[in-house]
């Protein structure tokens, strides 16, 4: 949609003592030209004044909205949810309705969304389950279009989760991850940083960071070299890593040993989170194991 006002800074202040605007010409009441005539929005929800909502939107009761976001048209947002500023949320997206679990009894929950993200068409994003626990999400991510977020989800900072994308309850997305379309990524996983997860793939254990991952069953094909040198990173940074990939992939030392080996050399901060990330991956208490290579 385009730019209905200028954009100015504003406090956050309950939408009831913002919705209606006095016409001069008329002294009638009109509603504010930030907000579709056919949106609802609850008396209680905090909007600052530059957010835009769109037609036949829907904004719940304990929510909050910073400034210059823009909700699209026929987007329901219910609370508790924060969302911060600068996020463009795409027609049909939902956020903040109950999870998807059995065990939810009612309790106050929480969606908390960051800073410019984008929310494409369709995405849903789901409360946490128990109380006072929260969904959250980082800032700069971009989720396409019929992507699901379940309950307790954490998606770290620059994410990128392509179509079709399901993600079940208590996911760890480490910033960075690329995830491709039309795949389903079990509970308590957690994908590593800067990894890439291929399309159609099914993800039942870690994604080990800094690596390639596909397939059904999936395996660890190699290191994401393209994402790696994309981010910035420098020779010694992928020669580093490249060496301890081929120590736990493609060396025949035993996998134990092998991270072993690695705990005791990793002076390398990248090197040190892939030896952290599996050794908490393969023995650390509701883990659910690394993706193993392809060997």
């Amino acid at each position: 949609m385009g730019k209905l006002f200028a954009l100015v800074p504003a406090p956050i202040i309950p939408h009831s003592e913002r919705l209606m605007l006095t016409d001069n010409r008329l002294g009638e009441a009109t509603l504010s030209p930030s907000i579709h005539p056919t949106a609802i929005i609850h008396p209680q929800a905090q909007l600052h004044a530059t957010v835009q909502v769109g037609a036949f939107s829907v904004i719940g009761e304990k929510v909050t909205i910073g400034a210059n976001t823009v909700i699209g048209p026929h987007v329901v947002v219910e609370g508790p949810t924060e969302i911060g500023t600068g996020n463009r949320i795409f027609p049909g997206a939902v956020i903040g309705c109950e999870p998807q679990d059995l065990k939810y009894k009612g309790g106050e929950s929480w969606v908390k969304i960051g800073n410019n993200n984008q929310i494409r068409e369709y995405v849903t994003i789901n409360r946490a389950t128990e109380e006072g626990a929260v969904t959250r999400i980082g800032d700069r991510n971009l989720l396409m279009a019929y992507a699901h977020v379940a309950h307790n989800c954490v998606i770290e900072n620059e994410v990128i989760i392509a179509n079709s994308v399901a993600l079940a309850g208590h996911i760890h997305i480490e910033s960075q991850a690329r995830i491709s379309g039309v795949l389903g990524v079990h509970q308590f996983v957690h994908i590593g940083r800067l990894a890439m997860v291929g399309g159609m793939s099914r993800i039942e254990r870690d994604v080990p960071p800094f690596t390639i991952v596909e397939g059904n069953p999936s395996r660890v094909r190699s290191l994401n070299l393209i994402g790696l040198q994309r981010s910035g990173m420098s020779a010694e940074d992928l020669s580093a890593l490249k060496q301890a990939f081929r120590l736990i992939y493609r060396s025949e030392t035993p996998y134990q040993q092998a991270l072993e080996e690695l705990g005791r050399s990793a002076a390398h901060p990248y090197v040190q989170h892939f030896q952290k990330f599996l050794q908490e991956s393969s023995y650390g208490q509701g883990r659910r194991g690394p993706i193993p290579g392809k060997k």
